[in-house]
């Protein structure tokens, strides 16, 4: 996948990037695998702003993607690497030998016509495309559409370029390191297929004008001493006022700049190794 330059015919043209696609094969996709998707706007179930700055954007359809890849020992072969509009990563049509189409998230180099299997009863080739569970890798894999709970369908390792990588194993559970570093502890039953993630460049895009932005349903930012003291605390004062608090802080008063807002969660027991630790 390469990356098309543009030349400075306007302000906004001067820096744009796009991808060039190479790797897609059709514009079209398979009708029998897409669902409707409705705009929220940034909206809950009781209609409050829960995320600020959402709304427009270009209608899309969903593709209905395959995260369990729960179709075992039925080899399939592809039939199309394709865009998803709600996704970094490319995706890619399986047509099963029994005639069944499903799409799957497409690993780096996966062409039309390879074929890829997935199997959770006996170990079978470490092959790009191919699912299975981590008891049957071998450790060093590079691994992505991780499972945390058996069954349940992939989770985590599931944007464009991104890679985990099979450590260890130990007793019942697999040491996996995650694209941020951190190391976790993954049962040996859970999924994976094996190989990077496709569209690797996604990272190197730049969007060069604020009309793209509109486009993906991101609305303009305002910063919070631009308002008024009803609805920012930066907000109020004459003029050019800066914000008047020694700790800059969200709409709500949490503090903005460095201040961890994780909370304890169950499966804080399966991090060997947090993304910060060195």
């Amino acid at each position: 996948m390469g990356i098309r330059y543009y030349k400075p015919t306007s302000p906004a043209r001067r820096f744009m990037q796009v991808l060039s696609f190479d790797e897609l094969t059709t514009q079209q996709p398979e009708k029998s695998l897409l669902a409707p998707l409705k705009k929220h706007g940034g909206r809950n179930n009781v209609g409050r702003i829960t995320s600020r700055f959402r709304g427009g954007g270009h209608k899309q359809m969903y593709r209905i993607i395959d995260f369990k890849r729960d179709k075992f020992d039925v080899p399939a072969h592809v039939a199309s690497i394709e865009y998803d509009p709600v996704r970094t990563a490319f995706i890619a049509l399986l047509k099963y030998a029994d005639g069944e189409k499903r799409y799957i998230l497409a690993p780096q180099e996966l062409k039309v016509n390879d074929v890829v299997l997935s199997s959770r009863t006996k170990e079978i080739d470490i092959l790009k495309g191919y699912a299975m569970p981590l008891k049957f890798m071998p450790s060093g894999s590079n691994i992505h559409n991780i499972e945390l709970k058996p069954g349940e369908g992939g989770k985590i390792v599931r944007g464009a370029g991104t890679v985990a990588q099979l450590m260890a194993k130990e007793g019942d559970y697999a040491h996996v390191k995650l694209p941020s570093g951190e190391v976790r502890l993954i049962r040996l039953d859970c999924m994976a297929t094996i190989g990077q993630l496709s569209n690797i460049d996604n990272i190197n895009i730049s969007i060069g004008k604020a009309g793209r932005m509109r486009w993906m349903g991101r609305k303009p930012h305002n910063r919070g001493v631009s308002m008024n003291p009803v609805d920012h605390p930066h907000g109020g004062g004459e003029g050019k006022s800066g914000q008047g608090n020694p700790h800059p802080v969200s709409p709500s008063g949490v503090p903005a700049k460095g201040f961890k807002t994780r909370k304890p969660k169950y499966s804080d027991k399966y991090i060997i190794k947090g993304r910060k630790e060195k």
